[in-house]
């Protein structure tokens, strides 16, 4: 029987530490609130990404995570800190099995940081 997961690993450029830090404590409550709404599949870790003036967020999964709350806390924090411009990521769909090791679909969304304006989304797959 396979064993399905989700990973990823992506960063978002919020501006300033302040806004980075702030993001941090808009985390909780965003998943508190996925929760109850029903709509959390996996979450997700956010940190400060310890690079380049700690003004970027790094999101990833820790063992399998859900994209879809990934893409939602992003606009989140567009909404809030007022990003604009584009930003996507990628994320692989896999599934392991004792013999066959590993395939998976990458997707990647070209996304405005404005709610509902998705650009483009391309499909990988791999066996």
């Amino acid at each position: 029987m396979a064993d399905y997961f989700t990973h990823f690993s992506c960063v978002l450029d919020v501006g300033t530490p302040d806004h980075a830090a702030r993001a941090l404590d808009l985390y909780p409550a965003f998943m508190k609130e996925a929760a109850r709404e029903g709509t959390l599949a996996g979450g997700f870790q956010v940190s400060i990404h310890p690079d380049q003036g700690r003004t970027k967020l790094w999101m990833r999964d820790e063992v399998t995570g859900d994209p879809l709350q990934v893409i939602i806390f992003v606009q989140r924090c567009a909404e809030v800190f007022s990003l604009t411009g584009r930003w996507g990521f990628q994320w692989a769909l896999c599934r392991y099995r004792h013999k066959a090791h590993y395939a998976g679909v990458g997707i990647m969304p070209d996304a405005a940081l404005i709610p509902s304006e998705v650009k483009d989304w391309a499909f990988t797959y791999s066996a």
